[in-house]
């Protein structure tokens, strides 16, 4: 079922033997290229076309009405209303911690900057549909945001034939619930294209265009978002998700098989790492999965998963070789399940969101840890984050010298812009503390 990659003493990099399910933006974004050409001039009309198009639907209307979302809302279930509501208060509680304060440098005496974190003044927020549904991703996007301060935020999410051609309730349930009544009932590159370029809307109103656009969706979402990067800033280019879980002996393998089915239920192309120096546990862990794997609910789908190339049970000489090698592939989740896991945890350089220890699986991180689970992918978690408050801000300096202060460095700015064949630079100085000098 699930392969077997023996590493012990080798010196391989783990990154060539660690395959990630094939993805190829480049061609996505080829195919994708006339829908976003033909949304930026004919607006409306064309998110309508490629709506019918991709998803087989015509919604109502392109805008969710403010009535549908409050209906949404109250007939959730009142047990899925009382967990998206935690949900929501824990992700409050850890992103209102994330929120930068204004700082002001005395560089010397009548010389100041201050560093000051502006919201992005509009954004919008990609809530995927296909396989499952996904509150959860409104709560990650929309909470991180609002505490960010960003003033105006647009949700778009495909619609549905079950539902009428709206996005599912749920989703609007959760939009609701966080107060966001700006909802349109459209996926894909089109709804990129048009948070990008904005669309008047039939019947009037218009969806006005964003400053930046976050959240996961499918290829053709991440093809769209590299497209427009520029025209509108993007969190990241999301591929498929993936767990890894560093584990030793005294780990159960109920939970790591239950860790890896519950991943691989997201898509075909998820990818399901455990690395460990046991084959004790490596053979438990095989065992355990084919007993999970055929009692799961999504059981063909979770079965390509774990049966792809991008998954695997990876056999290292020790922990710090499996460290070594957590490190290098630099997963979305990674969960530690050995000896002093937080010991281990806090030496893990790349990794999206770590999981210390058997009672932390990236299933409580996906709903109600109050973590975010918009994480880095493909390995990008060696040099990128996941969503915060963080990426809704941007640093701006606001720099104040009076005269002395200028007239202090002003030699060490005649230096440097002389260096860099720049001398108007110095004579922007020189035309404020000593005109007589211009050259």
């Amino acid at each position: 079922m699930i392969r077997r990659i023996d590493l012990r003493g080798s010196l391989a990099d783990p990154r060539s033997v660690l395959p990630r399910a094939a993805m190829d933006v480049a061609d996505a974004g080829a195919q994708i290229r006339p829908v976003l050409d033909e949304v930026r001039t004919d607006g409306a009309a064309a998110v309508a076309k490629w709506t019918q198009t991709f998803d087989h639907v015509t919604p109502p209307s392109l805008r969710v009405p403010v009535d549908r979302l409050e209906a949404a809302a109250a007939g959730l279930e009142p047990a899925v209303r009382a967990a998206l509501l935690e949900s929501i208060a824990r992700a409050r509680r850890v992103h209102a911690d994330q929120r930068r304060v204004d700082v002001t440098t005395v560089v010397v005496p009548g010389g100041t900057v201050t560093e000051r974190w502006l919201p992005v003044d509009r954004v919008g927020l990609y809530v995927p549909g296909g396989r499952a549904v996904y509150p959860s991703s409104v709560v990650m996007n929309v909470v991180p945001a609002q505490e960010a301060g960003v003033r105006s935020l647009a949700v778009v999410s495909p619609p549905q034939r079950d539902h009428d051609g709206w996005p599912h309730p749920t989703i609007l349930a959760a939009c609701w619930l966080l107060g966001v009544v700006e909802v349109y009932s459209v996926g894909g590159a089109q709804a990129v294209a048009m948070l990008a370029y904005g669309v008047d809307l039939p019947g009037g109103g218009r969806c006005e265009p964003v400053d930046l656009v976050t959240g996961p969706g499918n290829i053709y979402v991440t093809a769209a978002k590299r497209a427009l990067q520029g025209v509108i800033g993007i969190d990241s280019e999301a591929g498929p998700t993936e767990v890894a879980i560093l584990a030793d002996d005294t780990a159960d393998p109920v939970h790591v098989a239950a860790d890896l089915v519950s991943q691989a239920e997201h898509d075909v192309l998820a990818a399901a790492v455990l690395v460990t120096p046991s084959v004790a546990l490596a053979d438990a862990v095989t065992a355990e999965l084919a007993v999970q794997v055929a009692a799961t609910k999504h059981s063909e789908r979770v079965r390509e998963a774990i049966a792809g190339e991008q998954s695997a049970i990876v056999l290292v000489d020790d922990l710090e070789a499996g460290l070594a090698v957590v490190d290098a592939y630099a997963a979305e989740h990674l969960e530690v399940h050995v000896r002093d896991a937080r010991e281990w945890a806090l030496r893990v350089r790349n990794a999206g969101a770590i999981f210390v220890g058997t009672y932390s699986p990236v299933s409580l991180g996906d709903y109600a840890a109050g973590s975010n689970h918009v994480l880095p992918t493909a390995g990008s978690a060696r040099h990128s984050s996941g969503l915060s408050v963080q990426s809704f801000l941007r640093g701006v300096h606001v720099v104040e010298y009076d005269e002395p202060a200028l007239r202090e460095v002003a030699p060490h700015v005649y230096a440097l812009s002389a260096a860099e064949d720049l001398p108007a630079h110095g004579d922007a100085v020189r035309a404020r503390v000593d005109p007589r000098e211009r050259t």
